[in-house]
């Protein structure tokens, strides 16, 4: 008998704040062998509009979740990038926001067969879809600096490439950052022809955390609601993986060196 059966089993949710409720899934229920434990989904709640960040894995339905805790508001949703545990619930919905660079990702049907072999038995939830995931309906661009408001609440976009090319953070004018798969404890995913570029992105998050000392950081993945020093550590991690690479062992399955230091697995491509 599965452990999992329903959304309301799924889905962990969390009422953080007044406005601001976490989703959380369980990616090592799913595949193990990606090393994380939790996806993190965000959802703000405004006066009139809310916005839900990240639709997570597909497995089980979100939609009517989102409806019952935002009710009669208007829901707008984004992607902070396109990878499938952040977009595969995306056909739930009508209308999806992301990156640019990240819109022809989306646009099409997502292949996971990627999780046939996991050691999972619920994976076979996406045997009935021949494990390939519907596209959305229709596709936003969002750029760097665009605000969006949902009425006594806006979030502004912040290009945040690094991880992906189209990798965005979202900040609020109440202080929260959610860094998406930009800056998360435990498993970093990074290509190593792409430190500078993202460590150009953590640079950005730390001079808005220099300019607010009240920011809380929101990842996508695992603990959330933490301080600046995840952003630190990890820009000083990332610099330190030169002086650790003699260490790496190769992953097989996701094709990518493994590194870890006292705060961080890092997977290099």
């Amino acid at each position: 008998m599965l452990k999992y059966s329903s959304s309301k089993e799924w889905f962990e949710i969390i009422k953080y704040k007044d406005y601001l409720y976490v989703i959380r899934e369980r990616l090592d229920e799913i595949d193990p062998r990606f090393y994380t434990t939790y996806t993190n989904l965000y959802l703000l709640i405004g006066a009139h509009s809310a916005l839900l960040i990240d639709t997570g894995c597909g497995l089980f339905p979100l939609k009517s979740i989102i409806e019952d805790l935002i009710l009669d508001k208007i829901l707008l949703v984004i992607n902070t990038h396109s990878h499938f545990d952040h977009v595969c619930g995306n056909h739930e919905f009508d209308n999806i926001m992301i990156h640019r660079r990240e819109r022809r990702l989306i646009s099409k049907p997502r292949d996971i067969a990627f999780l046939r072999d996991s050691p999972k038995e619920i994976i076979k939830r996406y045997e009935n879809s021949g494990f390939i995931i519907p596209p959305t309906k229709e596709i936003q661009p969002v750029t760097d600096n665009q605000v969006l408001e949902l009425g006594g609440l806006s979030v502004k976009i912040i290009h945040t490439p690094g991880h992906s090319p189209g990798s965005i953070s979202l900040l609020t004018d109440k202080n929260e950052l959610f860094t998406g798969d930009t800056a998360h404890y435990g498993m970093m995913y990074l290509t190593k022809a792409a430190f500078p570029i993202f460590l150009t992105s953590i640079i950005k998050l730390l001079e808005l955390c220099e300019e607010s000392n009240k920011i809380e950081i929101y990842p996508s993945h695992e603990e959330f609601a933490v301080g600046k020093d995840l952003l630190v550590n990890l820009s000083n991690g990332v610099k330190n993986i030169e002086h650790i690479w003699d260490t790496r062992k190769r992953d097989d399955f996701l094709e990518a060196w493994l590194l870890s230091d006292e705060n961080f697995k890092y997977l290099i491509f």
